[in-house]
């Protein structure tokens, strides 16, 4: 099955706000660049990539996670980001029933993940093993 099923499947399963809410997340990611990729890890979360992992979404039962792998390297202006801040690498943007998905700043967080995974550095090349007897 592919991840882009996978996640309509989950999206399906929780026909509520929070099914409502991951697949307007979903639309809006998708949106920002063609070049986003679905994967679907983790035993059953939607996962979207661009040169790297961008975002995680996760449903629970009194929530939807939006977790940016790399959220606490990128600007929040709009302070979105109200989950996991106590690290140095994560950050999420949570959403209770109620809440609404504020798009543009939503989309200008998503550019900025990409952006992040573009501008890390190349891993260098591993250094090739010499053959036994030479």
């Amino acid at each position: 099955m592919a991840a882009s099923d996978d996640i309509d499947n989950l999206i399906e399963k929780h026909a509520d706000w929070r099914g409502a809410t991951l697949a307007e997340a979903r639309r809006m990611i998708l949106e920002v660049d063609p070049e986003i990729v679905e994967e679907w890890k983790w035993m059953g979360s939607p996962v979207w990539e661009l040169d790297g992992i961008l975002i995680v979404g996760d449903i629970f039962k009194a929530k939807v996670k939006l977790g940016f792998l790399y959220g606490a390297s990128l600007e929040d202006p709009h302070q979105l980001f109200n989950g996991e801040l106590g690290g140095n690498q994560r950050r999420s943007y949570e959403l209770f029933e109620g809440d609404e998905l504020q798009e543009e700043p939503f989309k200008e967080l998503v550019r900025a993940a990409i952006e992040r995974n573009r501008a890390k550095p190349a891993k260098p090349a591993k250094p090739a093993k010499k053959k036994a007897g030479r």
